[in-house]
């Protein structure tokens, strides 16, 4: 097992007089646009300073040495996505839950992308904001944890799978290839033979596996219409894929390097009998498509939503789904990381597979 890097080393006044040839009341009263320097020594202070990536800090605890009291989440997803997706509201509720018992708040961000997310994580390191972060949404190619191995900032990754090459980062995921293995298992066995998923957000870990898992169900039972098209999650998308596929549609796609999917949908084919859609949001506007095209759920098409919620109930037919604790996942991230920032070695935590709730949007095949 690789041994973890040092943390790079935050700058300082020091520093910056040393850099600069002054003396550090003198940087303190340039930085702080104080009076006692001269305009040419303030601006040569703040080139220096800026060169050497140097913030201020931003409360009085964190001067003290006491720390931020305070834990970092940012979100690379797109904004308009997150105000009906009911597993990050549970996710945060969990998660809050156990920062309150410990005095510590969050602070959440909301990016473009990874990069953007980087970033913050820099400037969160640099201007002491966070003691630590949360950080969601592995991906298949990810730059987050060299770089928070690199600044020494105590991490959990929520979802990700354990990663030897990080020891000093926590993590806290669940098997969602088993997951998807349980959800063919009742489709397959309910005479399903051409079946959908309708993906999240392509380059993403768990999207990835549930994607490689769904293509090694199909090919253990000589299923061969069985294929994965991925979305941003959001119920246009998810209304939009269920009406190409459904409209006369088949989905035909290929594993390519790295287990990425990518699909297409070619006309003429036959429908698929089966969806399983990676959230409740995209499920129930799956079902809203359906209907307006004339197909009965679960007659003419099963349906299976990966997050059970309170929506899943809300509408007609109920859907099935895969149930998890998620509000619970949440504590038991906010758990390790406050471990970690009372010292505590690094861990990787498995919670339970989600379990599927059959209700009344799946059926036995009728095509």
């Amino acid at each position: 097992m690789p041994a973890k890097r040092s943390p790079a080393r935050r700058p300082t006044m020091k520093d910056i007089a040393q850099r600069a040839g002054v003396s550090e009341s003198a940087v303190s009263f340039a930085l702080n646009d104080r009076p006692g320097v001269s305009e040419i020594t303030r601006d040569r202070v703040r080139r220096v300073a800026e060169q050497l990536g140097w913030r201020p800090s931003t409360a009085a605890r964190q001067l003290s040495g006491e720390g931020a009291a305070t834990v970092g989440l940012v979100l690379a997803r797109p904004a308009d996505t997150l105000g009906v997706d009911s597993f990050f509201l549970q996710l945060i509720s969990g998660i809050q839950e156990v920062l309150a018992e410990r005095h510590l708040g969050l602070l959440f961000q909301v990016v473009e992308d990874v990069d953007d997310e980087c970033a913050v994580y820099r400037r969160w390191w640099a201007e002491h904001r966070v003691d630590g972060v949360l950080v969601v949404d592995p991906r298949t190619d990810d730059a987050r944890p060299d770089l928070l191995d690199e600044l020494g900032l105590p991490a959990v990754v929520i979802g990700g799978a354990p990663d030897a090459r990080h020891p000093g980062l926590s993590t806290v995921w669940a098997d969602d290839a088993g997951a998807m293995a349980a959800v063919v298992d009742e489709l397959s066995a309910l005479g399903h033979r051409r079946i959908v998923h309708i993906a999240g957000l392509p380059g993403l870990a768990h999207t990835e596996r549930r994607i490689r898992t769904l293509r090694a169900e199909a090919e253990r039972r000589g299923l061969a219409e069985v294929r994965s098209v991925t979305t941003d999650y959001s119920d246009a998308e998810g209304a939009a894929v269920t009406r190409r596929v459904l409209g006369g549609a088949v989905l035909r796609g290929a594993v390519q390097e790295g287990g990425t999917v990518e699909g297409s949908l070619v006309e003429g084919g036959s429908p698929p009998t089966a969806l399983i859609y990676d959230n409740d949001v995209m499920a129930v506007a799956g079902v809203a498509a359906a209907t307006e095209l004339g197909f009965s759920v679960p007659g003419d098409v099963s349906v299976v939503a990966w997050e059970d919620s309170a929506l899943c109930r809300m509408v007609k037919p109920w859907l099935s789904a895969l149930s998890r604790d998620t509000v619970e996942f949440g504590r038991t991230a906010a758990k390790e990381l406050t471990s970690l920032l009372d010292g505590g070695p690094a861990r990787a935590v498995r919670v339970p597979v989600p379990r599927l709730i059959s209700r009344e949007s799946t059926g036995p095949c009728g095509a």
